[in-house]
């Protein structure tokens, strides 16, 4: 089921949703402050591409505070609206029958547009 989840959803978006994040994270990639958050869009950028079946757990790291710093300066400088962004797909997928698959993966994604520093893919 994963697969042709992900399949029909690299059809229709996703392709191009793994393509835009790949972009953003080469271009913010390009200063050394924007590495961090470049990784991050990378990480995006995966999780955009093949969304089912992947699970999006909270790390304990030993970094203190920082992820949590991260996490405002992403969400100040982008992270809101990229996680609205996903919200509207999501309701927008979730009319239909069909699409309710689909716009539950724009909530996990909306999920990690909001916190993406301290989190794991698996």
């Amino acid at each position: 089921m994963n697969l042709i989840g992900n399949l029909i959803w690299i059809v229709f978006g996703g392709f191009f949703i793994f393509i835009e994040y790949l972009i953003g994270g080469l271009i913010l990639c390009l200063t050394i402050i924007g590495i961090p958050f470049g990784l991050q869009s990378f990480k995006f950028a995966f999780v955009g591409l093949a969304p089912f079946g992947v699970k999006i757990t909270d790390t304990s790291s030993n970094t203190g505070c920082l992820s949590t710093i991260m996490n405002i300066i992403w969400l100040i400088f982008g992270g809101f609206w990229i996680a609205l962004t996903h919200l509207f797909f999501g309701l927008l997928l979730c009319i239909t029958v069909i699409g309710i698959p689909f716009g539950r993966q724009h909530f996990k994604l909306m999920n990690l547009a909001f916190s993406p520093f301290g989190k794991s893919i698996s």
